[in-house]
């Protein structure tokens, strides 16, 4: 993905049924490669799982102020 050519990079084959391709040619831009298109689509993939995560964490998970952890961790504030 980042910084890859596409003459560089390697061909693949992913077997997809028709109705995967069709669905993958309709989120397709004018212009747009599979390739790019799945790039796109992976990031937003990784992005949801991210902030799903955040969201868990958020929920279950136990949170103290900085200022408690820095005093915890014996962190100094600098001026």
């Amino acid at each position: 993905m980042g910084g890859v050519k596409i003459s560089e990079a390697a061909t693949k084959r992913i077997p997809v049924t028709e109705e995967i391709w069709e669905s993958l040619a309709d989120l397709k831009k004018h212009g747009q490669t599979y390739d790019q298109l799945l790039a796109e689509l992976i990031a937003l993939k990784q992005e949801r799982d991210f902030l799903a995560h955040i969201d868990e964490i958020e929920k279950h998970g136990e949170f103290v102020s900085l200022k408690e952890a820095a005093k915890e961790l014996r962190i100094k504030k600098s001026d």
